[in-house]
């Protein structure tokens, strides 16, 4: 059932990904065609491979960008054991500091909607350095102002959230770019990695820089270290973006070049003269969530999202309630516990959603569901179903451990009891959150950037709504009953789920239908329905 397929290779050059506007009903063979990846012009042929970098040289690139997206949630949690501190500095309320943690939550999610079609359009190289050096830029502006200042705060941190938060989103679009659907699953589960510890890790350094060197030290790490990582991209970073590259194979124009262009160089085209993919037209993101099965993917990632934003915003608070005897360091340590969950839920659910493809696929193949022909184009295959059938038991056993994990601070156990449920609650929500992100990249490969803004969007608003009313609900309730509320709603989606199984190839055959209609008539470009170009 698992073991790999023999005709890897041809896998690797014929792959085809599932863009909804052109993808068709997956669950019964079904009659294949091109999709938007095959439209464009430096796009996988039966002669040369979807991407030009080795396995290594992938890898890298990963890694890469998910250091580079290490600095979204790094910003955002490196603040949290501070935030005393800088009230105090500031000699204002702990809620107003409280404020620049939601506004920078807000321009979280506001600032990918532009940068993820900018990186689209022109690259992700271009991106990624202009995110990272607007990011440090501004976090000299956060170390260098003045106490009397507190509006300066503010407008710095939203700069900060608009140069830190789309790193993640550009990093999607970057594995949309040069891994086939069936390794999407393993590179997500790398590029998760450095973006989920970003949590664990930003409130121990935080903690001890404001405790040993004071709160501006905060902001002048993350600006020196924001500035290596550009330094790094602008080194040896390639543009992956394949309206700009293809394959890779084609050489970028001469601003989003490497420095020193060593990854996947003895394959680039050295002719001048080469032919170079049609450059894409800007696509508005929002127009993505007319897409139904898009919309539902998103409203469930985003409500997941502020369940497990509204479990590690309460942390501290809880823990130094809880627990008196541990200091501001050791409430920072104790963000490892579901920092090591995030971290082990990263490596293990990117292997298995690779494995479940594979299962899937040859299944399929077996019972004669899916004929060779069309298995190698991947449009015919049940791609929602290979991705979220697992996701109802991970999230059963998260919404079991968060009641657990309220009532075990209610009840003032060991500390020992809440950091093993710590441990459970990281590894099913990411398993959880990264099923689904990967999933939307599936239907989406073309802007994978832009749908991940999207998700960005929609996890943000609705984590910041979470931020906003936690503690609250915790003292109207009680701690107890405030995770038992928050497993509820995180089971109260689970229905979404199905339906997007059951009607999302439905809705993707019929707008497939539709454009071919439109193609056929030569009005595509009179027709304002919110379905992806073919360019």
């Amino acid at each position: 059932m698992t073991s790999q397929s023999s005709d890897s290779v041809q896998e690797e050059k014929k792959s085809h990904e599932h863009d909804p506007a052109i993808s068709q009903a997956p669950l019964q063979p079904a009659l294949s065609t091109p999709d938007v990846e095959g439209q464009q012009a430096a796009v996988t042929t039966e002669e040369t491979p979807y991407s030009i970098y080795s396995r290594n040289e992938k890898w890298l690139i990963v890694c890469l960008a998910s250091i580079g997206g290490l600095f979204s949630p790094l910003t955002a949690n490196i603040y949290f054991p501070a935030i005393p501190t800088v009230a105090a500095a500031f000699r204002v309320s702990t809620e107003l500091i409280n404020l620049t943690v939601t506004v920078y939550m807000v321009f979280q999610g506001i600032s990918p909607m532009i940068w993820g079609p900018f990186s689209d359009r022109w690259g992700r190289r271009l991106a990624f350095i202009g995110c990272l050096l607007l990011l440090a830029l501004s976090c000299i502006g956060v170390a260098l102002t003045p106490t009397n200042a507190y509006w300066l705060l503010m407008v710095l941190r939203c700069v900060q959230a608009a140069g830190s938060a789309s790193t993640i989103a550009i990093g999607a679009g970057v594995i949309a770019d040069i891994a086939t659907v069936s390794e999407r699953g393993s590179f997500f589960g790398l590029f998760s990695i450095a973006p989920m510890i970003g949590p664990a890790i930003g409130p121990v350094i935080g903690g001890g820089l404001s405790q040993g060197l004071g709160w501006r030290a905060i902001f002048w790490f993350l600006s020196i270290s924001s500035a290596a990582c550009m330094v790094f991209m602008i080194l040896i970073f390639p543009e992956t973006l394949r309206a700009v590259v293809g394959n890779g194979s084609i050489p970028p124009p001469r601003l989003s070049r490497a420095v020193l262009p060593f990854i996947g160089r003895e394959h680039i085209q050295t002719s001048e003269e080469v032919e170079r993919p049609p450059r894409r037209p800007f696509i508005n993101p929002l127009r993505l969530f007319f897409y139904p099965e898009v919309t539902l993917l998103l409203i469930f990632n985003g409500v997941i999202y502020a369940v497990f934003y509204g479990v590690t915003a309460s942390i501290s608070t809880l823990f130094q309630e809880v627990y008196p005897f541990l200091t501001e360091t050791d409430v920072g340590l104790c963000f490892l516990a579901i920092g090591g969950g995030l971290f082990a839920g990263t490596i293990v659910n990117g292997r298995l959603l690779d494995r479940e493809y594979k299962v899937i696929r040859e299944k399929l193949l077996r019972t004669g569901a899916l004929s060779t022909e069309d298995a190698s184009k991947d449009e015919s295959f049940p791609i929602e179903y290979a991705r979220l059938r697992l996701v109802p038991l991970w999230l059963g056993i998260f919404a079991g451990c968060c009641a657990g994990y309220g009532w075990a601070l209610q009840q003032r156990v060991s500390l020992a009891v809440p950091l093993l449920m710590q441990i459970l609650l990281g590894y099913t929500i990411i398993s959880v959150m990264n099923t689904c992100q990967t999933l939307l990249v599936d239907m989406l490969p073309s802007q994978g950037s832009s749908i991940t803004a999207c998700n960005n969007l929609a996890r943000c608003s609705l984590g910041a709504a979470m931020v906003s009313v936690i503690d609250i609900i915790i003292r109207a309730v009680g701690m107890g009953w405030t995770y038992v509320i928050l497993a509820a709603l995180s089971l109260s989606v689970v229905p979404l789920l199905f339906i997007v199984v059951r009607y999302s190839p439905r809705w993707r055959a019929e707008r497939r239908a539709k454009q071919a209609t439109i193609q056929k008539s030569g009005s595509s470009h009179h027709d304002d329905s919110p379905v992806v170009p073919i360019t």
